[in-house]
This record gives C-alpha cells, sequence and structure tokens, in this order.
C-alpha cells in the first residue's frame, strides 16, 4: 500500500507546471427520448460594491492573512488591475521566513511554474503576426529534428496551443536542481521526445513538451534563443524589468528571489530548474505580471496588435460544449456569467494564476511561495478568484433541473473508473495508476460522486443534474459534463480543468477498482507463502517429520515458494525505486538508471518464472495426494502469479527501455 501511496504522490509532483483545431464533436445525447428540463440560466446582476482600490484592498485584508496563516503558507503577492492601470498591488506574509522578509510586490520575485507558458504562447503570436510561423502548418517545417506522423496526420502550431499534440506525459530530466543550469533547448526536446498516444487535435492533454517545442519554433524563426528573446521581445515591451527566464537567474536578480516552502513552517527548498525553461522557467515579481495583464487587456498593448490580442483570446475549442474550452494558449475560466481566460502553475513550492476578464478590462494575478497544508495553495486561489467574481461581477442563476427518473438513469451511466488524458501511458510510471485512477460511484441518493473533486473542505460534492449530462455542485460553481455516444460515456470534463484536460472510462483490464484490491492480495498470499517455507521446514525438523512428497513435487514445491519471496522482493525494489525518485526530483535525469534497468531485467524473469513454477506446482499437487488446503493454496498462488505478471505488463513494468 506504501508503493500505491508513493506513486500516487509521485502524480501529484507532477504539476501542471499548473490546454485542436476547433472541435465539431457533437453535444452529448441521452439514450432515450430527451427529458424535461426547466428554464435555467436565467440571471439577475445584484448590486456590487464599487471595484476601487480602497475596498480590494479591505476585501484582500480580510482573507489573505488569515488564508496564509490557516494553511501555513509563507507568502503571496496579488496584482488587481483594471481599465488600463494597476488598481493594486499587494504583499502578504514572508519572502523570507526566517529574515522576516516581507514580500513586496513590486520587488520580490516568484516563480512561476506553468504561468510561464503564456510568455511562450504570446511569443508564438508574434511570429504569426509576422507571418514567420502557421497555426495549421507541420510543425516539422521549423525543427531541425522531426516529430513523427500519428496515423499520418502531423502536429501544427495550433496542437501544441492547445495541448491537442497527442503526447505522452515525460517526466524524465523535466526537472533539476542543477547549479549549471538547464541544458540548451533543443537538445533537451531531442533527447526527450515523448511517445503519441492520441491523434492531433483530438484529445486535450496538457503538455509541457508541446510548450517547449512551440518556444523552440520560436528561437527557429527568430534567430535568437528563447530567453534572450523574451527579454527584447516581451518584458522590455511590457515594461518587465524584473522578469526572467534564465536559470539560474541573474546575479541582479538573485537578491530578490523569495524562498520556495513546501510549509511556511518548515524550511526553506532550493532553487528549482526546469529543463523544459519556456513551459515552467520563468521568474517574476507581482508588479511585472501586472503589466503583462495590462498588455493583454489594452487589446495586445505593446505585445499584440489587436487582431491578434483578439485571434489569442477568442478563438475557444471545447472537447465538452458545455464546459470551458481552450483558447491559443490560455484557457477559459469563464465564471458568473463573464468570460474569464486564465492560466496556472505550480511546481513543488510555488503557486500562482492569472485570470483576465477581457471585455471588463480587469485582471488579477497571485502567486504563493509555499503549497502549505494538504497543499491550501490550491483552494486558496480558486478561493480568492470565486469570492471577487461574486463580489465585483456577482449575479443569481437559477439553474433547470432534469426530472428524477432520468437523472438516475443518466448517474448509472457515469458510474466506473477513468483515466486522465494527461497521463502517462508508455512506461513504468503508468503503474502510478493503481492509485490515481478515478471512480464515479453513487450515493445513497443515487447521485454521482466523482472522486476526482472534492469541496473545499474536502466534502463530496452534491451533484445536481442541471441538463441532460450537465451537473453542477449544489455548493460551488463546480460543473461537470459527459459526452455520451451510443448509449455510453465517452469522457466526462470539470469545467476548472476541461480546457486541458478530460477523463476517459479505464478498459476492464485495467481497471484499478478490482486489479488494486487483487494485486494487494496477492502481493499478501505471496508473502505468507515465502515466510510459510522456512517456518514449516523448521516446524519438521522440531518435530522430525520427514516429507513424503515424491522429488519432482518437492522440487516445484520449493522452486514456486522461492520465486514467490523473489516476486515480494522485486515489487519491494520497485518502492524503493518509488521512493528514491520522489525524495528529489533530480534523480529522474538518470542518476538511478542502474537500478531501473535491474528492476526491468529482474522483473520479467520472475514473474514469468513465478507463473511457470505456480502452474506446474499446481499439476503436482492435484495429481498426487494432496488435501484439501493443498490444493485450494495451489490454485490460490497460480492466480497470484496471473495477477502480478497482469499488472507488470499492464503497467510496463516489464519493458525494454529507461524512457519516462
Amino acid at each position: 500500500m506504501r508503493f500505491l501511496k508513493s506513486c500516487g504522490l509521485l502524480a501529484a509532483v507532477m504539476l501542471f507546471g499548473a490546454v485542436a483545431p476547433p472541435m465539431t464533436e457533437s453535444a452529448a445525447r441521452p439514450p432515450a427520448a430527451a427529458p424535461s428540463v426547466e428554464p435555467r440560466d436565467m440571471r439577475v446582476s445584484p448590486s456590487a460594491p464599487a471595484m476601487v482600490k480602497s475596498d480590494v484592498d479591505a476585501w484582500l485584508d480580510g482573507y489573505m492573512p488569515y488564508a496564509l496563516k490557516r494553511g501555513d503558507a509563507a507568502g503571496a503577492v496579488v496584482v488587481v488591475v483594471k481599465d488600463g492601470a494597476v488598481l493594486t498591488q499587494r504583499g502578504f506574509g514572508y519572502a523570507d521566513v526566517a529574515a522576516r522578509r516581507p514580500v513586496d510586490p513590486e520587488m520580490t520575485l516568484f516563480r512561476q511554474a506553468s504561468v510561464s507558458k503564456l510568455f511562450t504562447w504570446t511569443a508564438v503570436m508574434q511570429m504569426v503576426e509576422q507571418g514567420k510561423v502557421d497555426l495549421d502548418r507541420d510543425v516539422n517545417a521549423y525543427l531541425d529534428f522531426k516529430i513523427p506522423a500519428y496515423d499520418g496526420r502531423p502536429i501544427t502550431m495550433r496542437n501544441l496551443m492547445t495541448h491537442t499534440g497527442g503526447f505522452d506525459e515525460v517526466q524524465r530530466a523535466l526537472n533539476s536542481y542543477d547549479p549549471n543550469g538547464a541544458p540548451p533547448l533543443g537538445d533537451m526536446l531531442k533527447r526527450s521526445l515523448p511517445k503519441r498516444i492520441y491523434a492531433p487535435g483530438s484529445t486535450p492533454a496538457y503538455s509541457n513538451y508541446g510548450t517547449a517545442l512551440a518556444a523552440y519554433v520560436v528561437e527557429r524563426v527568430s534567430g535568437v534563443p528563447f530567453d534572450t528573446y523574451a527579454e527584447q521581445r516581451i518584458f522590455a515591451s511590457a515594461g518587465m524589468a524584473r522578469s526572467s527566464f534564465r536559470q539560474p537567474l541573474p546575479a541582479s536578480l538573485r537578491p530578490l528571489m523569495a524562498s520556495g516552502y513546501k510549509l511556511g513552517s518548515g524550511k526553506p527548498g532550493r532553487f528549482e530548474i526546469s529543463n523544459l525553461a519556456p513551459a515552467g522557467g520563468l521568474t517574476t515579481s507581482g508588479a511585472d505580471m501586472g503589466r503583462f495583464m495590462l498588455a493583454h487587456l489594452n487589446n495586445g498593448g505593446a505585445l499584440l496588435k489587436p487582431a491578434t490580442a483578439a485571434q489569442m483570446h477568442g478563438t475557444i475549442s471545447r472537447a465538452i460544449p458545455a464546459l470551458n474550452g481552450m483558447a491559443l494558449g490560455f484557457y477559459e475560466q469563464n465564471i458568473n456569467g463573464r468570460k474569464a481566460i486564465s492560466h496556472a502553475g505550480d511546481s513543488i513550492n510555488f503557486h500562482s494564476q492569472l485570470w483576465l476578464f477581457p471585455e471588463e478590462k480587469v485582471g488579477i494575478y497571485m502567486s504563493m511561495n509555499a503549497g502549505g497544508t494538504q497543499n491550501v495553495s490550491g483552494p486558496i486561489r480558486s478561493y480568492l478568484f470565486e469570492a471577487f467574481a461574486d463580489r465585483y461581477f456577482p449575479f443569481a442563476q437559477r439553474d433547470g433541473r432534469v426530472d428524477a427518473a432520468t437523472a438516475r438513469e443518466h448517474a448509472r451511466m457515469m458510474v466506473g473508473t477513468y483515466n486522465k488524458t494527461r497521463r502517462i501511458e508508455t512506461s513504468f510510471l503508468k503503474a502510478m495508476e493503481l492509485s490515481g485512477q478515478v471512480k464515479v460511484t453513487l450515493d445513497r441518493d443515487g447521485r454521482i460522486q466523482f472522486s476526482a473533486s472534492s469541496g473545499m473542505g474536502g466534502q463530496a460534492r452534491k451533484w445536481v443534474e442541471i441538463e441532460p449530462f450537465v451537473w453542477r455542485d449544489e455548493g460551488s460553481k463546480a460543473r461537470l459534463a459527459a459526452k455520451v455516444e451510443n448509449g455510453r460515456v465517452t469522457r466526462i470534463g470539470l469545467d476548472s480543468s476541461s480546457p486541458f484536460m478530460l477523463f476517459e472510462p479505464v478498459p476492464w483490464y485495467l481497471s484499478s477498482a478490482w486489479l488494486t484490491p487483487a494485486f494487494l492480495f496477492s502481493l499478501g498470499v505471496l508473502l505468507l507463502t515465502a515466510i510459510a517455507w522456512p517456518v514449516s521446514a523448521w516446524a519438521r525438523r522440531h518435530y522430525g517429520v520427514k516429507a513424503t512428497l515424491p522429488p519432482a513435487a518437492v522440487k516445484s514445491y520449493r522452486v514456486t515458494r522461492g520465486l514467490a519471496g523473489l516476486a515480494v522482493a522485486v515489487m519491494a525494489g520497485w518502492f524503493l525505486f518509488a521512493s528514491a525518485l520522489l525524495s528529489d526530483f533530480s534523480s529522474m535525469s538518470g542518476e538511478l538508471d542502474w537500478a531501473l534497468i535491474m528492476l526491468l531485467i529482474a522483473t520479467p524473469i520472475v514473474f514469468m518464472g513465478l507463473l511457470a513454477s505456480a502452474a506446474w506446482n499446481v499439476w503436482h499437487v492435484w495429481t498426487g495426494k494432496r488435501g484439501r488446503f493443498a490444493k485450494s493454496w495451489s490454485v490460490v498462488l497460480l492466480f497470484c502469479a496471473v495477477v502480478l505478471l497482469w499488472v507488470a505488463l499492464g503497467f510496463h513494468l516489464i519493458a525494454f527501455d529507461t524512457h519516462f
């Protein structure tokens, strides 16, 4: 179980950093006649307080200090812009807890993780604007290495900007603490090329590699390294004097850097290096992020022409029509009847998000230098955004309601086990799915329960179907929807993540609903079998009981018991290997390849040997004069051997390369 929990934690460490040409997928339809639905979306906008500095400051003062203290987070910066100017920029808590250095919104620097992507996408749109990049051309036209086609279909820049390139998730050498900094972008991309698991344009699956690949195109067509390009064409143009993609930071900026923490009460972590820097390596201040927001809200400002900015913000593709979609680089987080576009970013110690209301000319940004208790940084920023919208853009919404009988039928159709579309599919890290797959079940009232989404306090959400295959949580603004084809749910999504990631049903043969308990049961049986062998041998010697089995049966008995012990040892080895990867993500750069290679060699030998010996043992037990218990146990052992081999093959613990 600890192995599974460790794998689950590794999945949590794979942070968003935090996504097709416009899709033409039809809306989900129920299998029977359309149910009755009450009128919905009747909006009434109550009066709201004026969005002025004094009111916003008072509101932030009532929320942020308490949120940081309650969540054991170190510090944060919040910036609000409106109508072409900074409305307020505030620092809360500490940039360095031990030194009691407060967060200064103008001077303190925060790592941005995947918010960095917005700068890459802005650079790409500058190239589009100049006619140097075509959004719908094969990206191989701009590269000095080849991205293989998938079923004859190439990847385009539009695919990269909407996270529909179809890439498998890459973790090897994604991050490090190397003081010498990240390797050249082109070198990193060439040796880290992921496999393809979806047709381009078909499936939103967030990709750090895809973003870095787009930045490399900018390098190639502009003729300058991406970090230099960002300095010359984005930072300088927007007036961002305290921003850099360089790793380590330039000497002039290092004294301004906030320390990063897991907990505000803990020790600071080391400076995290993103080896795909354009996807997650930006360092900047809150004030500079305010300037970036102002440029985008001012029809592109000094960064983009108005038509280009409108194209970037307004070209929306939706994988599930009822939910938020993906713009060119930004993703929708529409709220209270208003269009909002956004991007989030999470590393181990830094957590940021930016939201723009283009029609209202309002932007809000926040960053934190600690994850806090139970990764409270996520709920803190989610509540900040929702509460800000409720305060300054309020409205009352009356949803429809699907009739009770249809709602129960649709809920039953949703039950099952699902995988994220952003996932590790082709390497041994797929084993994380044994604890990472998500489930839809029914509560006692027949309403759906979705394990991937809980309330602010961790409580189960109360999903109510407001139109066919669209649900809203009674206690929040969260929405969930499904795509249904031929009477079967093929995809589900959450409003918060639907632009860049969906959930798809898991094939029965890889479902953790039965495989995880079967796997744990098998390990327990094999451990007992291995332990029982020396114990029974000692008991026979102690009491002078001689074995009466034929020599061949004795041999099958001993070989099976020995391989059972080795199988448990191999799984313990995988657990220790996973723990080592978790202890320091820089170990994902290849330092532990020797251990991985040993496990990849031992796993097929031991697991296949166990299956063969268990079958051999069953034959000897059932053809010999053995009791019922021995016969039953031999069959159980064979079942356990099958389960272990099934897991190893299905989750790539048996493989022939060290790519992950």
